[in-house]
Parts: structure tokens; C-alpha cells; sequence
């Protein structure tokens, strides 16, 4: 029986971020293309893309092309254009939305339906899966059984986010940004209200929760959950982040690599995607780069520590309680070491999330960089680990890919075999003048010596393998020129061998499972609208950023719940009866939405009034 291959999934701000994800041990990675990304603030130029593929190839490693925004009818002839020249590079693959995309006139290449396609229900996965997607990227909030579910109803391949930023509207489907700013999500430029800070109050306008971060999440992290995914049926494992820093994707690659080599080494029936293996620098810790707290969210069902009221931002870990403070000069009841150069945070008597920069760390005695006012008792958290942070930043990951060398001779020169881990081999003759060695010995120590030597390369030599009758003289020069040579062309072979993913074949048989195709379709141009009624639809509305219809529309559909949050859900037994009066609304200034409770679907949904 084959072994099942799990990949590894990282983001890349950049080409050059995507390769430092590859050195630490990606299989994949996801990139922005140049435009109609769905964070519109990192794309990358063709050429970029073109250039982390080569890399990537080299690894067997894979990218994906992220062109996962909606589109209006003027910019389609433009992303055509676009998706043929991507296919030029060698990417592996387009993460994409818009359906409008299934009726342009496509190059081969394989297609990912993207997260936002809002793929919560086996319905809809089995329908992408049957129009000629190859990948279905799965809703963050599924839990387990659900992914089971799932995979016992398509064959599709299933792909997770295990890591990172948390949307808190259902499978990233929200328009409150647009609705508040005219900055869509699904464009790419969201302004992230689901950061900002809310009042909570009833229809008599009593305040139940005044000032706080209502709707912010704490950010995922299912880290003991990596093999329960792979046995639930993923096949792809993915880290978020395309605007975080390389130390984020240094840490959290590294991190998740090990996690699954450790899984691979227990069941022996899964393996690693790409070839080769990472050699870090460092021992990797996720708390230690930005955090928002860490959550399994919804893996095992609803639990009450996946909120993060306070801040939006990185707290950081808890490092002590302030015994005393002076000025610059801090006495702190440490948990942790501390370092010159930390950052520390706190919180003041008003919720408000505090930073300072510490100058020296001697003990419980700290001195900052800036005078401070904070009272004794107060809780020290540390959101920039200086030491931890220098030791990744100046980690240099390199990946390597074993092979061996075995060498023969004949009559008129040495035969060479190059064989990977994976089996692929080339051979190679070369002609040489052979000159009996005065020394068989020594002759023989620095052939297998200078073969042995693989530098910079991509490749660890393993082993070298010589038969010969006897050892022959050769200038040092002209066995490095053999060994240079040779894993040249390996590398060129092993591009070569680089698989090839299934290419897109518009399913035009496939069934909409629904007469009807809301706002949340995101329908925003005539070609999309033509591929659901083509498939079934008998009605289509257009997407709200088309219309710029806000008024009574849903928002956000969540399953964060702050019945629950607050110690109110009517599921729970014995949960006291709440004082306010519904409906519930949140205030932004001036601003109110109106919360509905669905607590038969347990979702919780936010309307524009």
C-alpha cells in the first residue's frame, strides 16, 4: 500500500519568504499573485512567483497562487491574462473564489477553492469537488466529526489551516467591513472591525459589556491536533500568516514540521509531501512569536477560551507580578527570565493594553526604557522575546536532500550513479585519462574525500561508493568538476520529476444544490452569474459589493457566541437566565448592529440595521 503524502502548508509574503518556509521545511506554500489577492497588501510580481518555483521544484515542494478575490466584469479579461502568464512559471497552483474564473478561457493548471468559498457543508464541498476542483480549503470552525463527515462523502483533497489569525465570521464570509468602510474582505483590503472595540447593550439600552473586543478572537494553534486531522482525512496542513514576519514563519514552519515527523514516525503510513530535511538553528516556540493567545477553537466543539476581550494585540506571555514601581526601575515576582531588550505589557486599571522596553534585566529588578506608572499587583506579560527572537532572526534553515554516489570504472573512464532518497537516479560517463596513482592509498582517500563534498548544494551526500581495480591519479580539480557537473544535473533531473497536479476540467454536468443563490454567493460579475445557472440556480442576487445593499442584511454569521462567552447559552444546563431583554446590540460610536441568536444552528448573526 502507498504511502499517503501530507503536506506541510506555509505562507509567503514574498518569493523570498517562500523560500525561507521551504528551507525550514514546507512541502507548500501559498503566495499572492499580483493583483486580486485576498490580501491585497502583498502582492508578487510574476517573475517572483517564477522564481520561488524553480526553488521549489528543486525539493519536489509545491506553490500556490492565491487570486482569491471576487471580480467585476471589467477586471476579467484582465485576470485572464493574468492566469496565463502565471501558468508560464511553473506555480502548482490557483487558490481562487470567484466562479466567474470556471468560465474564462483557462491554460491547464489545477484549482483550489478557496476558504472563502465558504466550505462548511458537505453539500457544497461535494459540489466544488464534482465542478473539477482538486483541493476544497476547509472552514476553520469544523470540528473533527464534521471533517470525518466530510471526507466519508468526497474524495476530494481537504485542506486545514492549523495555525495563525482567526476570522470570527463563518468560513471568512463577512461583509462588515465593506458595510462600514467600503473596504471588502472579499477584495482583499479588510479593515478588520472584528479587532475593534464594542459596547454590548440590550433593546432598553442597558450596557452589558461596555469597551471591550467583542468579537476578537484568539488565534489558532492546533499543535496536539495535527495528527487528528491527518487521520480525519486532511491532506494538507496550513500555517496562516502572509503578513507576518519571516520570524513568525521560521517558528511556526519549524514548529509544525517536527509535529509532523513525529506523526509520520508513529504511523508509518503517512509521509512527508517533498523531499529532503530542514536543519533549523533553533528549538522553535510559538508562543514566543506573535500571539494572540493560543485556541483549538471549534476542533473538539464549542469552548469558552477562544476569545481574547481584552486587546487585539499581542499580550505575550505572563513573565511576573509588579512588587514595585519607581520610575524606570521595576520590581517584579518573576516566572520568567528576563532580557535586556524585552518588550513587557500590561494591563492599566482601565483594560488599556500597555508596552515598554526594558534597558536591563539584573533579576527582580528590572529598569525600562521610559518612566512607568504601574500599581503592584499588576500581571507583566512579555510580547517580544529578545533573545529567542535574535536567535531566529540570525538562524539560517537550510534543506538538504540525501543521496549517494557509487562510481565504476571501464575502459575508457569512471561511470557514475547518482541515486535520492526517493529512488531517482541518473548516470553520467566520464572520459578520462587514467593515470596509475603512485600512492593507491592516498589517490583513493581524496577521490572519496572531494566526491564526498557537497557545499552549498542542495544535496547531503550520504555515501561513495568506488569499485575499481585499482585507485587512479585525478587532479583534485578534475573530481570537483565531476562532482559540480553531476549535481548539476541532478538538480535538473529532480526539476524534471517535479509531479504534476490534476488539471481543471470544467464539470458542466455537476448540480447547484439550491434553486437559489443569495448575496453570500459573492456574485459580482456576468460570469459568474452564468456558471450558477448553468449549474442549476434559478435565481441569482448579486454580491453586496455590487449592490452596496447593506440595510437589514446579515453581516456575519458566527459561531463564536456571546450568550456563551458571557455564561448565558440556554444549551448549557443549569445556565442562569440573563438579565437583559433582547434583541442584544453592539455600538461602535454611533454605529449599531443588531445581534440574532440562532441557538438551534448554535450561530450567532450580526445585521446591519
Amino acid at each position: 500500500m502507498p504511502i499517503q503524502k501530507i503536506e506541510l502548508l506555509a505562507p509567503a509574503r514574498t518569493a523570498d519568504s517562500g523560500i525561507v518556509a521551504i528551507q525550514s521545511g514546507a512541502d507548500a506554500v501559498y503566495i499572492g499573485a499580483p493583483r486580486f489577492s485576498a490580501r491585497a497588501a502583498v502582492g508578487n510580481t510574476v517573475q517572483d512567483i517564477e522564481r520561488l518555483s524553480k526553488f521549489a521544484h528543486q525539493f519536489h515542494a509545491r506553490v500556490y497562487v492565491a487570486l482569491n478575490t471576487i471580480l467585476f466584469d471589467h477586471e476579467l479579461e484582465i485576470v485572464r491574462k493574468l492566469i496565463y502568464e502565471l501558468a508560464e512559471t511553473g506555480m502548482d497552483a490557483l487558490i481562487v473564489q470567484d466562479m466567474g474564473i470556471l468560465e474564462l478561457d483557462l491554460p491547464p493548471l489545477e484549482l483550489h477553492a478557496s476558504t472563502q468559498t465558504h466550505n462548511y457543508d458537505p453539500e457544497k464541498i461535494k459540489f466544488l469537488e464534482n465542478v473539477g476542483f482538486s483541493r476544497v480549503v476547509l472552514a476553520r470552525e469544523l470540528t473533527l466529526e464534521q471533517i470525518r463527515k466530510i471526507r466519508a462523502v468526497t474524495s476530494v483533497e481537504l485542506e486545514s489551516f492549523v495555525h495563525g489569525a482567526l476570522c470570527v465570521s463563518l468560513s471568512g464570509q463577512c461583509y462588515m467591513s465593506e458595510a462600514q468602510g467600503g473596504r471588502s474582505g472579499n477584495r482583499g483590503v479588510c479593515a478588520q472591525p472584528c479587532r475593534k472595540m464594542y459596547d454590548l447593550i440590550d433593546s432598553e439600552g442597558k450596557v452589558i459589556e461596555r469597551n471591550k473586543h467583542l468579537l476578537s478572537l484568539k488565534d489558532l494553534d492546533l499543535s496536539d491536533h495535527v495528527g487528528d486531522l491527518v487521520l480525519a482525512g486532511v491532506s494538507s496542513l496550513k500555517i496562516e500568516g502572509r503578513l507576518k514576519d519571516d520570524n513568525y514563519l521560521k517558528n511556526s514552519t519549524v514548529h509544525y514540521r517536527r509535529k509532523l515527523d513525529d506523526f509520520f514516525n508513529q504511523y508509518t503510513d503517512y509521509g512527508q509531501l517533498s523531499s529532503g530535511f530542514s536543519i533549523s538553528g533553533f528549538e522553535p516556540d510559538t508562543s514566543l512569536t506573535f500571539s494572540r493567545g493560543a485556541s483549538n477553537y471549534f476542533i473538539n466543539g464549542r469552548n469558552s477560551g477562544m476569545t481574547s476581550f481584552d486587546t487585539p494585540k499581542s499580550a505575550g506571555e505572563f513573565v511576573g507580578v509588579v512588587n514595585r514601581c519607581k520610575g524606570r526601575i521595576l520590581e517584579i515576582e518573576p516566572v520568567k527570565d528576563l532580557n535586556n531588550n524585552d518588550g513587557l505589557t500590561w494591563f492599566d486599571t482601565g483594560g488599556t493594553l500597555n508596552g515598554v522596553k526594558v534597558n536591563l534585566a539584573d533579576g527582580n529588578r528590572i529598569t525600562l526604557s521610559e518612566p512607568v506608572n504601574i500599581i503592584p499587583g499588576t500581571r507583566l506579560y512579555r510580547n517580544y522575546h529578545h533573545k529567542f527572537s535574535e536567535m531566529v532572526r540570525n538562524s539560517d534553515p537550510v534543506r538538504k536532500i540525501a543521496i549517494q554516489i557509487q562510481v565504476s570504472e571501464d575502459e575508457s573512464g569512471l561511470n557514475f550513479i547518482v541515486t535520492d532518497e526517493e529512488g531517482l537516479r541518473i548516470s553520467n560517463h566520464f572520459q578520462l585519462e587514467m593515470v596509475e596513482a603512485r600512492d593507491s592509498q592516498k589517490a583513493e582517500a581524496t577521490f572519496l574525500e572531494q566526491m564526498a563534498k557537497s557545499g552549498d548544494t542542495i544535496f547531503e551526500i550520504r555515501h561513495v561508493g568506488v569499485t575499481w581495480k585499482k585507485p587512479w591519479f585525478m587532479p583534485i580539480s578534475v573530481i570537483n568538476g565531476i562532482r559540480r557537473s553531476l549535481l548539476g544535473e541532478f538538480v535538473m533531473f529532480r526539476i524534471s520529476k517535479h509531479p504534476k497536479g490534476k488539471v481543471f476540467r470544467h464539470n458542466r454536468e455537476a448540480r447547484w444544490f439550491s434553486n437559489h443563490v443569495d448575496y453570500t454567493g459573492n456574485v459580482s460579475n456576468q460570469l459568474a452569474k452564468s456558471f450558477y445557472f448553468s449549474h442549476g440556480a434559478e435565481s441569482v442576487v448579486p454580491a453586496i459589493e455590487v449592490s452596496k445593499d447593506y440595510q437589514g442584511k446579515r453581516l456575519m454569521s458566527m459561531k463564536h457566541c456571546l450568550k456563551f462567552q458571557l455564561g448565558y447559552c440556554p444549551r448549557v444546563k443549569d445556565t442562569p437566565l440573563p438579565s437583559w431583554k433582547e434583541p442584544l446590540y453592539l455600538m461602535d460610536g454611533d454605529k449599531k448592529f443588531r445581534l440574532e441568536f440562532d441557538c438551534k444552528s448554535c450561530l450567532m448573526n450580526l445585521y446591519h440595521l
